[in-house]
């Protein structure tokens, strides 16, 4: 069993790789990519060039996404690694993760224009003997906004560069190293280059937007080696514990920060998980209290009234779209307008929620008040509903099938033929023989958990996994949508290897030596 256990645990390392790979190389090549979640939370429009420039430098620092997909993938891939690699991380105090500054890449094609270019190392940094944790955040904010603001005006006067070479090909019949959007390709080979420079109409324009943009850079590569300094006199706590000084740690996984909503994604998590969990242990218990009982009886009456009835009831409602549903019960049972008002239209409390006790208790007033559990508890009466009624139908299918499976096997008869209890064959032989098919689709329900409804939690405004991977998948964030990915694969093969585990301590004859 345990090499067994080992293997499984081993073979989802390549798995997970490969899952999180092909949403990663997806998301990179929808349309807009992952900058347009910057677009999009900022109204569509840019207000300047110098805005897009300072967007494109915080993108480009941060993820590196002027990096090859396979690069990006391989760095966010260390990131969420518990193991990291290299000199360890600092935990600013806020939480987020602040890591070196990335290298700027030197202008394209320098080497036609100018021969080396120069160094960049700068002084060590040290802070002054007793500084405060406030005065070190202040000398490395201050730092980073300089970068920052050089970074941006490199990124703005590099375009200016590429824009002017991309015009000159164009110039000079050789549109085919010019990309759609003006600027001339990375692969552009040297001779065509060299065309454009030696130009009498293009060479000066050129070499002039060239000269602007080698300035700009020797200028942002100083400010990010004083940047480096400054990191590298450790103005916030490391984070993790080093295994090799210098060179192997251990790591909380940094899911990264949203694009959309500057917040990390741990913490959009956090937040969502617990409602998510909250609604289906509640769904998933009832799921189980009625559906497993009902098929049991319907197993033992087959062809019986009830067995027709339950059969019939269970397959119409799993027949219903849950969209539809929803929108029923909102219409009929949630507004006051138009149905009856019994409960509330959306969340998962009251707006006075959280001034309420915890349980009922009577105001100065006099007035009763029902208390934040009470108040819970009646906001999820709906969403729990709409996520319950589609269970029913299949596991108590599947439990009145695998139970019919085994009343014929031999076993049975053998227990009827000794005077067995029909209760005790149906409980103790039957039932237990029949948990199979009942365990795998007890542990495909996970994933569900984590995932949530998306339907559910978008109709009823329950903020939950739902509605957060349906907002991140609006607003193109990448950060969120891998998150939820990895943490969904995650579950997946661990409720599979659970799934395995249930098998074995249920039915003797499975082993797994």
């Amino acid at each position: 069993m345990g090499t067994y256990l080992l293997r499984r645990l081993l073979l989802m390392i390549p798995t997970i790789i490969g899952m999180t790979l092909l949403v990663f190389v997806l998301i990179a090549a929808s349309p807009g990519g992952v900058g347009a979640a910057l677009n999009v939370s900022g109204g569509g429009q840019m207000e300047s060039g110098t805005s897009k420039a300072q967007q494109q430098a915080y993108l480009e620092d941060r993820y590196g996404l002027d990096a090859p997909i396979i690069v990006q993938y391989v760095r966010w891939l260390g990131r969420v690694s518990p193991v990291k690699f290299g000199e360890r991380d600092l935990i600013a105090p806020t939480g987020e993760v602040v890591r070196s500054p990335r290298q700027i890449k030197a202008p394209m094609a320098w080497r036609r224009f100018v021969d080396s270019i120069p160094d960049a190392n700068a002084e060590a940094y040290a802070f002054d003997e007793g500084a405060s944790d406030a005065e070190k955040s202040r000398a490395y904010r201050l730092a980073s906004q300089a970068y920052t603001r050089v970074r941006a005006e490199y990124v703005l006067s590099r375009a200016g560069y590429e824009q002017a070479m991309g015009e000159g090909l164009r110039a000079v019949g050789l549109r085919r190293y010019a990309n759609r959007d003006g600027t001339m390709k990375s692969s552009t080979p040297r001779s065509a280059i060299d065309r454009v420079a030696d130009d009498s109409e293009q060479g000066p324009i050129v070499q002039a937007a060239f000269d602007d943009a080698m300035a700009r850079y020797v200028e942002a590569i100083t400010v990010r080696g004083e940047l480096q300094a400054v990191f590298d006199a450790r103005p916030f706590r490391p984070a993790g514990v080093p295994l090799i000084p210098g060179m192997l740690s251990v790591a909380t996984p940094d899911l990264g920060m949203s694009f959309a909503r500057g917040r990390p994604v741990t913490t959009l998590i956090g937040d969502a998980l617990p409602v998510t969990l909250l609604l289906n242990l509640v769904a998933i218990p009832i799921i189980y209290f009625i559906a497993v009982p009902s098929g049991m009886l319907a197993a033992t009456r087959r062809g019986g009234l009830f067995d027709v009835l339950s059969g019939g009831l269970y397959v119409a409602l799993w027949s219903i779209p849950i969209v539809w549903a929803c929108v029923l019960m909102l219409g009929f049972l949630a507004n006051k307008e138009t149905g009856l008002g019994w409960f509330p239209v959306a969340g998962l409390n009251s707006v006075e929620g959280r001034e309420m006790t915890w349980l009922p208790s009577t105001a100065p007033d006099g007035t009763r008040v029902h208390g934040f559990v009470l108040d819970t508890l009646w906001h999820m009466c709906l969403p729990v509903a709409a996520l319950s009624y589609t269970g029913f139908a299949v596991l108590s299918k599947q439990t009145r099938a695998a139970m019919l499976d085994n009343f014929s096997a031999d076993y049975v008869r053998t227990a009827k033929a000794k005077g067995v209890r029909s209760r005790d064959i149906v409980l103790r032989h039957v039932f237990r023989n029949s948990l199979l098919p009942i365990i795998t689709m007890f542990v495909s329900i996970f994933p569900a958990m984590l995932g949530g409804s998306v339907v559910v939690e978008r109709v009823f405004s329950v903020p939950g996994m739902g509605n957060l991977v349906i907002e991140a998948i609006f607003l193109r964030d990448r950060e969120v949508l891998l998150a939820n990915a990895l943490i969904i694969g995650l579950v997946n093969m661990f409720a599979l290897l659970l799934a395995d585990i249930l098998y074995a301590m249920a039915d003797p004859r499975v082993s797994y030596d």
